[in-house]
């Protein structure tokens, strides 16, 4: 989800992918609104949710929701290519047009801090350098 330069909030999603720093990335087109609202602020919040059908308990999914700092990937970028190529390795022949479309751009999505619900009282805040490190959240 993102929110606009006059503070409306938009949710949506997005395939991604992720690095082995656990930075996520989106390939989007430059006509959708959260596109818009990353480039002018930069802010983003990600939500990684456990498949509803595999789910015991419909209250208590698994998920992972992270803030993150929003940063375009320019083509020219050495990155770039290598990122269209894990989107192309995990979607398939998709992201050949989507790569000679203009309009379209890959955004790296650097999580600053988070949260990780396992279950009920099972939530855990995560933060900086060490998104694999766990605290217990009291709920206060």
């Amino acid at each position: 989800s993102t929110i606009s330069e006059d503070g409306k909030p938009h949710a949506s999603y997005a395939p991604f992918v992720i690095d082995a720093q656990k930075n996520i990335y989106i390939f989007v087109s430059g006509l959708s609104a959260h596109t818009a609202n990353l480039k002018a602020l930069k802010r983003a919040s990600v939500l990684l949710i456990e498949d509803e059908s595999k789910t015991e308990q419909i209250f208590a999914r698994r998920r992972l929701a992270y803030d993150c700092i929003a940063q375009v990937i320019q083509r020219d970028e050495e990155s770039w290519s290598a990122i269209a190529s894990q989107f192309a390795d995990r979607f398939g022949n998709i992201i050949d047009v989507l790569k000679s479309l203009k309009d379209f751009d890959i955004f790296q999505l650097k999580p600053q801090s988070g949260q990780f619900v396992v279950g009920f009282g099972a939530a855990y805040r995560i933060s900086g350098e060490h998104l694999d490190q766990l605290e217990q959240s009291t709920g206060k």
